[in-house]
């Protein structure tokens, strides 16, 4: 009875969409005229819930679509006002542009706040990114969204959000607190563990506040909150999922490309986009490396323990659905549109994509059946739509489309879908539906009908950060400076030659798992005789390159043991599961989901069966 609900709900989740456009018949491919018809109709979805939050919430955080009411959520600082201001100007609203930067630059002040300790990384992506690239398009005749009475005031806001953040950078190992107060710094009772994506995503922002003011505060502490997570990577060049910022104990090992590290892979290869700076490529080449290594079980993606690679869940979370597009980008493509397409099946089977998926069940994980309105996997659509132009990739657009009309639109806005197999709405729209879901959507379209943005037809290249805000590489920030060439780099007295050697853990792991890498990228290395250090004491401002550095010296990116490590990582046996099941992992390679499984769970050479935690 349920798989029936579910099948007659897509049915009329079909039939609706049919109803807005009687023309075609449900089979047909996006046509170029209907594609005009689908970009106008999602820039209606965004002044749908645009308007709504002005008229309902605006100026508190957040809106509560179906109440039709605001609340504060993140700082109380108009962050859904701040989030959406580039999209404002990628859809060429110069008014509401206009009004909303000298709204913001006359009104928000972070100096009068009362006792508010915030996200770093939520502060960080939507609030300080949404003012950087507010201010870089309004500031900035080029753009043709130059606001005449702006006088640079969103920039000042950012150095001053961004100096109220500096405090959770002082830390022993660099990496920084999750949470900070703006008036008070960091509390004494805050929390010392703080996930890796949570430590590692701040790079973009944090370098563009630098370059634009012309202080190397802001980008010299994210880039040693990288090495601070990367050098305390395990021997398979894997990371965890959790650390204390004080010890650099990893409290949590488990190892993927989602939640609580998805972004980290992200900021390194798009640091290097934006910065030039050679060091995140060097970096962001053995993170991928391992992780397709590792993580890698064609289409799908597993956690893995980071010392042993020993599978410990088996699942598809909503956030992994990023990983295609981020492929696109560093050139994977293969391996990008596998995934991409197994993703998309689980999005057609549900409407939506739930926030965990089982690979050995075959069923929505329990207690992840949300969906949060969640633009990962159209903006993965949007990268390979711009990189191979195929038809596929706007179909499954409209589809999504229509998942977002049938499923989530609600009187002021769109709700969440708090179960996607019975479509339940929940009343709240977070900032990024408007930051970056209907954004990538828009887009997608635009450049199907002949694109007219800013992004494709602008002046510069723009890279976009994990909250969707779009950072142009003007000379000001891309140029890298003679004094950032080597910023990485350091002398000692003795030889610095070290060798360096190929991991032979899971040497044996079957060739059939398809984890072949890109032409350039390089295997995973870690270097095997070198001892412990506090990173910290590395600051990276020598200037010149030493005689004698391996590019991984060269860029000051060594490896260092845990204080109480015996090389556990060698002899570790996987934790014992709450219920013993073996790992029936499937492979979603067609449309047609119910036709497309693959069960690879004997395939492996050694004969192992790995155990899990997953409960049901």
């Amino acid at each position: 009875m349920e798989a029936a609900g579910r099948k007659l709900g897509l049915i009329f989740l079909l039939l609706f969409f049919h109803s807005l456009h009687p023309d075609l018949t449900l089979a047909d491919s996006v046509t170029p005229d209907e594609a005009k018809l689908l970009r106008d109709e999602v820039r209606e979805m965004f002044y749908h819930a645009f308007n709504g939050y002005m008229d309902n919430a605006f100026p508190l955080d957040e809106l509560r679509p179906m109440s039709c009411a605001g609340e504060d959520t993140l700082g109380g600082y108009a962050l859904t006002l701040i989030d959406s201001l580039d999209t404002l100007a990628l859809l060429g609203d110069r008014d509401r542009f206009a009004a909303s930067v000298e709204w913001i630059g006359k009104n928000i002040r972070f100096d009068i706040l009362q006792n508010k300790t915030v996200s770093l990384f939520e502060t960080t992506i939507r609030v300080l990114g949404g003012l950087l690239s507010a201010h870089l398009i309004a500031s900035d005749y080029a753009t043709g969204m130059r606001v005449p009475s702006y006088d640079n005031q969103l920039l000042n806001l950012a150095e001053d959000l961004g100096r109220r953040l500096l405090p959770a950078f002082d830390t022993p190992t660099g990496i920084p607190f999750g949470s900070v107060n703006l008036l008070h710094g960091v509390d004494k009772h805050e929390s010392k563990i703080t996930s890796t994506a949570g430590g590692g995503t701040l790079t973009l922002e944090f370098g563009v506040l630098s370059r634009l003011i012309n202080d190397p505060i802001f980008e010299q502490v994210t880039k040693n909150a990288v090495r601070g997570l990367w050098a305390r990577r395990s021997k398979l060049n894997l990371v965890g999922a959790h650390i204390n910022v004080f010890t650099g104990e990893w409290t949590q090992k488990d190892a993927g490309i989602g939640t609580s590290i998805d972004s980290f892979y992200e900021y390194l290869l798009k640091a290097y986009l934006l910065f030039g700076d050679e060091e995140y490529l060097y970096i962001f080449q053995e993170a991928y490396a391992a992780a397709m290594h590792y993580l890698y079980h064609d289409p799908w993606y597993v956690e893995v323990n980071m010392d042993s690679a020993a599978i410990v869940w088996p699942l598809f979370n909503s956030l992994q659905a990023f990983w295609p597009g981020l492929q696109v980008l560093a050139g994977d493509i293969d391996p990008a549109i596998r995934t991409h397409a197994a993703f998309l099946s689980v999005w057609r089977r549900y409407g939506f994509t739930p926030e965990g998926f089982n690979l050995a069940s075959l069923t929505v994980q329990h207690g992840q059946k949300s969906y949060p309105l969640r633009p990962e996997l159209i903006e993965s659509t949007y990268w390979l739509y711009k990189a191979t132009r195929d038809p596929r990739y706007l179909d499954a657009g409209r589809d999504m489309i229509a998942s977002l009309q049938y499923g989530t639109r609600c009187p002021c806005g769109y709700c969440h879908i708090s179960d996607v197999e019975h479509h339940n709405q929940d009343d709240h729209m977070e900032s990024f539906f408007l930051a970056e879901t209907v954004k990538y959507l828009w887009l997608l379209f635009d450049l199907a009908v002949g694109p007219d943005n800013l992004v494709e037809n602008g002046p510069y290249k723009y890279v976009f950060s994990t909250e969707g805000h779009l950072l142009p590489a003007t000379p000001q920030i891309s140029l890298v400076r003679e004094h950032c060439l080597y910023h990485g780099a350091y002398c000692r007295s003795e030889d610095l030659r070290q060798s360096y050697r190929v991991s032979e853990a899971d040497n044996d792991k079957q060739e059939s798992n398809n984890s072949r890498f890109h032409a350039g990228w390089t295997k995973a290395r870690y270097s095997s005789d070198l001892p412990t250090f506090d990173p910290t004491a590395i600051t990276g401002l020598i200037k010149g390159v030493c005689p004698g550095l391996t590019h991984g010296q060269k860029f000051g990116i060594l490896y260092v043991y845990p204080t109480e490590e015996h090389h556990a990582h060698e002899t570790e046996k996987p934790k014992e599961p709450t219920h013993e099941q073996s790992h029936s992992v499937v492979v979603l390679t067609e449309p047609n989901f119910d036709h497309a499984l693959t069960d690879y769970s004997n395939d492996h050479n050694d004969n192992q069966t790995h155990k899990s935690d997953v409960t049901s």
